[in-house]
This record gives structure tokens, C-alpha cells and sequence, in this order.
């Protein structure tokens, strides 16, 4: 079986596969439309988010068997066309759950302690000792939206807080002993702090909106490690300005290209422009599941489960 490889990934991916019997090709820099002229070639194509995968594209694929995809989600490709093709989806959501976590945690505590403002003000020479006073997590809420792979690992995180976590999911029965399962009415009137784990689809595009954020009884913290373009920036700008929303930790964006390297080519659009300035806000690159641990971990899912299918 042929693999092309579309993205560099960790070196353990190519030498397990090797040391399995596929063969494996790269190809880092040719455009779509030549990788779509020759895809045909390949039973197995393995890539990150280097462009969509499309129903032209799976139509030129006709020997394809499977897409892995060295990520935790598959938003970049048409799963429902490539399924009834009968194309195997690989993702591997376990290989980086721990770093977001890790990464979701390190923002809520940063904004509870304005680390990044104090940082900063250091910096330029300010001792601001009383303006730098910080809040504690015990005693506090923790509400998690989607509670899969991402959410239950920063859930675990927080076991060693004398918090209480609740998690809503429109899939029934996923509490465990880390965050009791409520419903959205409960949720939103007990949390202080929301935290977004859910993967990209129609359901949840543009879900952190006025709306729901009207719609909690106290004002919270808001941390996304999922996907920028389940929140409507403009909309939680708003929300920022009127102190609905106390402070935000953002690792992706709206304004996002869908391959999550860049952001935009264009002027900045004015929600960012608050953002950037904003004291309360902290951001970060689409880096919460980019570790170098994750880098390994991530490529070893894709190979045990490649390994598992088709060996």
C-alpha cells in the first residue's frame, strides 16, 4: 500500500510505516491541483491541514483506503462524501489532548493572576503590586461545552482544585468523575468559567454568540482551545467591553486561515484590534496541542491505527 505524506509530521511516522510494509512517498510543496493530478497513485494520504480535502479531490483519489489526519479534527475534510466512498478517516484527538489540558489550565491561571498585564508592566519599568492582584480558582465553577478527548483531559486537570466542574454535550451520559453532565439551563446558571472543547461542524460555528452569552446568570471567564470560528468575535468584543465576559483566553480565532498556519493577509478586522490591546485577554497562536511531547504522540496514534486497520 502507497501513502503520500502531505505535511512533515514526527520521523517516527514514516519509519514505523516503513518498518510495516507501506510504502511511503512526500510531497511538502506541490499545489493541490498536482497532488490531485497524481492522487490516484495512492491508497493512503497523511496530512495535517495543508488544504481542504474536497469531493473533486476524493473523486480524483480512486484507489484511496484512507486519510489520516496528524490532528483531532477532520473538519478540513468532506467526511460524509469520502465515507460513502468508503474511505477509512483516521484523526488522533489522543495525541494531543494532554497538552491542550495542560495549555487550557496555564491560560486560566494566568488571566486569574494577570500574569501577562504584570509581565508586561515589569517590563517597562511599573511595580503595580495592588492593580496585580489576582483571584483563586477553589471555590469557583468550571463549565466545560463538549466533553470528548479535549474536554476530559483539562477536566482532569483539575482535580487538584477545590472547584466544581460541570460539562455540557449534546451526546448523552459522557459524565464521569471529573464533571457531572448538566443541562444548558443548569450550566449556564452555575459556572464562572467556560471553557470550549467541541470539534468544528454546523452545529457549532458561530455558538459563543450574544445569545448565549446573555445567558448566564453571572459574568464568566471564557477560554477557547477548540476552534476559532465557533465564536463570533464581534459578539464576545461586546461582551468583554460590558464585563459580561471578565477576560478570555484565546489559542485560535475566528479570523483563522483553515489550514491554522496564518491568520489573515488582509487589515486586521476591528474585533481583533480590541482584542490585541485588551489587558484582559490572552492569545495565543493554534499552539495548545503543539507540544514536542504531542508532536511524538500524535504520529504514533496515526501509525498504531493505520497499523490496527490495515495490517
Amino acid at each position: 500500500m502507497k501513502i503520500l505524506h502531505l505535511d512533515t509530521n514526527h520521523e517516527l511516522l514514516i519509519n514505523q510505516l516503513n518498518q510495516l510494509g507501506f510504502t511511503n512517498h512526500e510531497d511538502y510543496s506541490s499545489s493541490k491541483q498536482e497532488i490531485e493530478a497524481k492522487i490516484q497513485n495512492y491508497e493512503g494520504i497523511i496530512l495535517r491541514s495543508r488544504f481542504s480535502i474536497d469531493k473533486q479531490f476524493l473523486d480524483s483519489a480512486t484507489n484511496l483506503k484512507f486519510i489520516g489526519r496528524v490532528g483531532a479534527g477532520l473538519e478540513n475534510i468532506d467526511c460524509d462524501y469520502a465515507e460513502k466512498k468508503g474511505i477509512t478517516l483516521i484523526a488522533a484527538p489522543e495525541g494531543n489532548r494532554n497538552a491542550v489540558g495542560e495549555h487550557a489550565l496555564g491560560m486560566l491561571l494566568s488571566l486569574f493572576n494577570k500574569l501577562n498585564k504584570a509581565d508586561q508592566e515589569v517590563r517597562t519599568g511599573k511595580w503595580l503590586r495592588e492593580a496585580n492582584r489576582g483571584i483563586e480558582l477553589d471555590g469557583r465553577t468550571v463549565g466545560l461545552i463538549g466533553y470528548g478527548n479535549m474536554g476530559k483531559a483539562f477536566a482532569k486537570k483539575l482535580r487538584g482544585f477545590d472547584v466544581e466542574v460541570l460539562c455540557y454535550d449534546i451526546k448523552e451520559n459522557v459524565g464521569d468523575i471529573n464533571a457531572k453532565q448538566v443541562t444548558l439551563k443548569e450550566f449556564q446558571e452555575k459556572v464562572d468559567v467556560v471553557s470550549l472543547h467541541t470539534p468544528q461542524t454546523p452545529l457549532t460555528l458561530g455558538m459563543i454568540n450574544s445569545e448565549l452569552i446573555k445567558g448566564f446568570k453571572k459574568p464568566i471567564w471564557f477560554i477557547n482551545t477548540a476552534r476559532g470560528k465557533s465564536v463570533v468575535t464581534a459578539d464576545l468584543v461586546s461582551a468583554l467591553k460590558s464585563g459580561r465576559v471578565l477576560g478570555a483566553g484565546l489559542d485560535v480565532l475566528e479570523y483563522e486561515k483553515s489550514s491554522f498556519e496564518d491568520m489573515f493577509t488582509t487589515t486586521m478586522p476591528e474585533p481583533f484590534q480590541y482584542l490585541i490591546q485588551a489587558k484582559n485577554v490572552l492569545l495565543t497562536p493554534h499552539v495548545a496541542g503543539w507540544t514536542v511531547e504531542s508532536k511524538e504522540k500524535l504520529a504514533q496514534t496515526i501509525v498504531d491505527k493505520i497499523e490496527a486497520h490495515f495490517c
